[in-house]
């Protein structure tokens, strides 16, 4: 069951950039969870995902040497879904039909949050070197915050933020 979830859905099995697959298989979901309640629904999944990702990464990483292995993603579910949360927010509260999280916001949080988490900038490269199953979920949700931060300035800027 630890794999399962740790891999999400074994998404983190695919071949080649597995960040990257457990990202994309994170979209849908987040989708899912904004249409059927929101920004509480999305923000509440993600603290559970969070926790149960720690959960899962310390039980799949006991005993072995590499402490955050490749196909561990749940990881990069967390971080993508914080990355989303400004988009679900600002649609949520201005009313906006629930069912709808607009394909440019999805896109342009997926390539913010995988640059973020690639490059790894200070703090987000301080998670990613401590060798604790938090430090691998705590790397990705400082990539997230990174990403939900220009996420909410591009949208801003898109909508007529400064004219």
């Amino acid at each position: 069951m630890t794999r399962f979830l740790a891999t999400w859905f074994y998404s983190g099995l695919l071949p080649f950039v597995p960040g990257t697959w457990g990202s994309a298989a994170a979209l849908p979901f987040a989708v899912i969870l904004h249409a059927l309640g929101g920004f509480p629904l999305l923000l509440i999944a993600t603290i559970v995902v969070f926790f149960v990702g720690w959960w899962a990464t310390t039980v799949e990483t006991r005993g072995k040497e590499n402490h955050d292995p490749g196909e561990i993603v749940i990881d990069e579910v967390a971080g993508q879904w914080l990355t989303l949360m400004p988009l679900s927010y600002v649609l949520w509260s201005h009313g906006s039909a629930v069912t709808i999280l607009p394909w440019p916001g999805l896109l342009g949080g997926f390539i913010l949050f995988r640059l973020f988490d690639i490059l790894k900038p200070w703090p987000v490269s301080w998670a990613d070197r401590k060798s604790t199953p938090f430090g691998v979920m705590f790397d990705d949700i400082l990539a997230g915050i990174y990403a939900a931060l220009l996420l909410s300035i591009g949208g801003y800027l898109a909508h007529g933020g400064f004219s």
